[in-house]
């Protein structure tokens, strides 16, 4: 799921970690709009925003917007440039890093709120825009753009295109990989909206308030845990059939 790059990735390899980020991002973008009131997955309505302050002279008050979207860029250079560095270490899965600081920086926020009246909300919302930063440029690079799992505008613009070109076979005759595309597409749209409903469930019918981000933070770690533990198995099999079967 996390370790395969480039040809070697399959349907099922961006279908699992479509599925893993985009339930993620779901819980993140609804806990942090019932916090704060603010979009805490993509920065198009951010940008927005400031371009409107700007015209209206408001220059002070556009800054924080401005913060935002620096914060996801910020996000996703730092992951960027982590994977790069670490990509000549071919011991390590470089996309562990990136996961395992996303996964830290919600579950800070979680346990702050619990012991610390948030007096810079948005300080908080800085924060989970680098982190939604860190996602959505490492699952960019796991799947060479396929996948995007942090906002849903391009998703429904593709599967709109995608949807219309089944109607069309003489034009588009690769049918088993638009169909492909379309597949994955529905499950990162469907795996946001049930995390959204979970974090909305959890936030508010629960009452885990800003705990909810240590549920995404989880379901983060053990996708790790899990991809870790697989291909340990894989490569102990591996040894023990060489060893059982040398020549």
């Amino acid at each position: 799921m996390f370790r395969h790059q480039g040809k070697s990735r399959t349907l099922k390899h961006n279908l699992q970690i479509a599925t893993v980020l985009s339930l993620a991002a779901g819980i993140i973008n609804v806990t942090g709009f019932l916090s704060f009131k603010q979009l805490t997955t993509n920065v198009t309505g951010h940008f927005a925003l400031f371009i409107y302050d700007l015209a209206n002279f408001e220059f002070w008050k556009g800054t924080i917007y401005f913060l935002y979207i620096f914060s996801f860029l910020l996000g996703s250079f730092a992951s960027s440039f982590l994977i790069e560095k670490y990509r000549v270490n071919k011991k390590l899965n470089v996309f562990v890093i990136p996961t395992l600081i996303e996964s830290l920086i919600l579950i800070s926020i979680a346990v702050t709120s619990n012991f610390i009246e948030i007096a810079y909300p948005n300080f908080i919302v800085c924060a989970m825009l680098f982190a939604m930063g860190l996602q959505n440029s490492f699952v960019t690079k796991i799947s060479n753009a396929v996948v995007r799992t942090t906002h849903l505008t391009g998703l429904f613009t593709d599967l709109g295109i995608d949807l219309s070109h089944l109607l069309f076979p003489e034009s588009h005759p690769d049918r088993a990989k638009l169909k492909e595309n379309i597949k994955l597409r529905i499950y990162i749209i469907s795996s946001f909206f049930i995390g959204g409903l979970i974090g909305g469930f959890f936030y508010s019918e629960v009452h885990l308030k800003l705990n909810t981000l240590i549920l995404a933070a989880l379901i983060l770690l053990s996708s790790l845990f899990y991809d870790d533990f697989r291909y340990q198995l894989i490569k102990t099999k591996r040894k023990y059939n060489q060893r059982k079967n040398p020549n």
